[in-house]
């Protein structure tokens, strides 16, 4: 086949220069009929049969053939007939012709079975339908491209659409986004539509019908909505809910945002959110926020209490005062620690439980094998051990962070003391962020050296003024004061003395 090009220069000799086809033959070194057809159109003719290609050993098959391209239509996708299968069961029933002749009859017969889908147009009322649904989008977090977890719920009526991301899939981030969801929304769908995700179904049995997770019932129930799985495969069952998490990613999410964390991009994403609603849907009377206007009386109120969408697990201390989950240590309390405690996994952080009581609470990560240490929970135990403040692990990776003004009262405290004392005296210092907010504990120690006192009493008496800036004293009268004149000049008696004291008083 020739190019656009060849074909335009073979017209151009021809009808333009006058060269005769055997010149151009010649010349260009085409065949006879290729510039003929040339000459005969400036547009490519594909090349069609003139009549179909006989295939007289497949036709006592093609019967046979059309029946099981019928019966497979209600097979599995998956489990099909390829058309070497069909070649094979032909071939053992007398078939003597070519595949490549069978290959194409099926193909020209499938084309004909094949029928286009087509989809009922739905419509919605009121707060009734919600849509739920997971997708992935690239961002740009402390600098480096992270692969975030979008979390979309859209409401069929109005088309208000929530986004938020998440590090991961898990059922604890699945609630806390229903629950951020229906914040959002200021109430409950009544039904809410998915995918066969993990965190709500355990097992897909026949039809319609699914085995759900436990706790998923237990979340349902809570906020008394109902729950419908699309059949696996069929995708437009929730079309809309898919567009959703398809314009969020292209409309929020492009260029790359450059955040520090989740909280930060969450915060971006609602905001693009809360801006759509000003957005006019196709053939929609109103805009999204009109529209969810009308919506939001029709939806469920929320109950009085957010579910607890936490991950609970039994943990054991370790010596080092941590605990493990998903191979990650972390920190407890020294005071507070015990054998047994319990773990809350939430998706962007950690509570540990002593009883009722949450006794330290951590950014989840989800690296693995992380030391995640409180040096707050060490503090205690390193007043004990004053000998490990060099060595200490929580010490070196707060030191890495802290001021560098609390390195200068380190120093000036070694220069006024010996060393032992020095670092004692600097932990007791510490623990002054035990019982008081870190800021605050950081101005009373820049007072304390900007006003020359570098040492406990001097932090302890800056930290006392910064907290209580109003004197505690009267100021001095400094008028005549004649009842005192003859103060000291004889020895008082105890009268004399109470007498004096009533006089000061009045």
């Amino acid at each position: 086949m020739i190019t656009v090009i060849d074909r335009e220069r073979i017209r151009r000799a021809y009808f333009i220069e006058g060269k005769t086809m055997r010149q151009i033959e010649r010349e260009m070194h085409h065949g006879y009929w290729t510039i003929r057809k040339a000459l005969a159109s400036a547009e490519h003719q594909p090349y069609t049969l003139s009549q179909p290609k006989a295939a007289p050993k497949l036709g006592p098959y093609k019967e046979k053939i059309d029946k099981l391209l019928e019966q497979e239509r209600s097979l599995p996708r998956k489990q099909r007939f390829t058309t070497h299968k069909l070649y094979e069961l032909m071939e053992a029933e007398g078939y003597s012709g070519s595949e490549s002749n069978l290959r194409r009859y099926v193909g020209k017969k499938r084309g004909e079975l094949k029928r286009p889908p087509i989809f009922i147009p739905l419509q919605y009322e009121p707060g009734q339908d919600a849509q739920v649904d997971w997708g992935e989008a690239v961002v740009i977090m402390k600098g480096e491209k992270v692969k975030a977890q979008l979390f979309v719920m859209r409401l069929c009526y109005s088309r208000r659409t929530f986004v938020m991301a998440f590090p991961t899939q898990k059922q604890e981030a699945f609630f806390s986004a229903h629950m951020a969801a229906f914040d959002f929304f200021g109430g409950v769908p009544h039904t809410i539509t998915y995918d066969n995700l993990k965190a709500a179904v355990d097992r897909i049995l026949k039809g319609r019908n699914r085995q759900e997770q436990k706790r998923f019932i237990t979340f349902r129930s809570h906020y008394l909505f109902e729950s419908r799985f699309c059949t696996p495969g069929e995708g437009h069952e929730k079309g809309g809910v898919e567009h959703g998490v398809k314009y969020a990613r292209q409309n929020y999410l492009v260029p790359l945002p450059e955040v520090r964390d989740y909280a930060q991009l969450n915060a971006w994403l609602r905001e693009r959110c809360l801006q759509d609603d000003q957005r006019q849907v196709s053939r929609q009377p109103q805009s999204i926020g009109a529209m969810w206007a009308e919506e939001q009386p029709h939806l469920r109120s929320l109950p009085a209490t957010d579910y607890a969408g936490y991950i609970s697990r039994e943990v054991k201390l370790n010596p080092y005062g941590q605990v493990t989950f998903e191979t990650n240590r972390y920190s407890v309390p020294a005071d507070k620690a015990q054998k047994q405690l319990t773990l809350r996994a939430y998706p962007f952080r950690i509570e540990i439980v002593k009883g009722t009581e949450i006794i330290a609470t951590h950014q989840r990560s989800y690296e693995r094998k992380q030391d995640i240490l409180n040096p707050l929970h060490y503090l205690p135990l390193l007043a004990e051990r004053p000998g490990a403040f060099n060595h200490a692990q929580p010490l070196q990776q707060w030191r890495n962070s802290w001021p560098p003004l609390y390195d200068e009262l380190l120093l000036q405290l070694k220069e006024s003391q010996n060393e032992h004392k020095a670092i004692r005296e600097f932990i007791q210092i510490l623990q002054l962020h035990l019982d008081y907010d870190a800021s605050v504990v950081q101005n009373a120690i820049e007072k304390a050296l900007t006003e020359k006192v570098p040492h406990l009493n001097g932090v302890l008496f800056c930290l006392n003024r910064l907290l209580d800036p109003t004197p505690t004293f009267k100021a001095l009268d400094s008028l005549p004061q004649p009842h005192l004149s003859q103060v000291g000049q004889a020895p008082l008696t105890l009268p004399q003395y109470d007498q004096l004291l009533r006089q000061v008083g009045s």
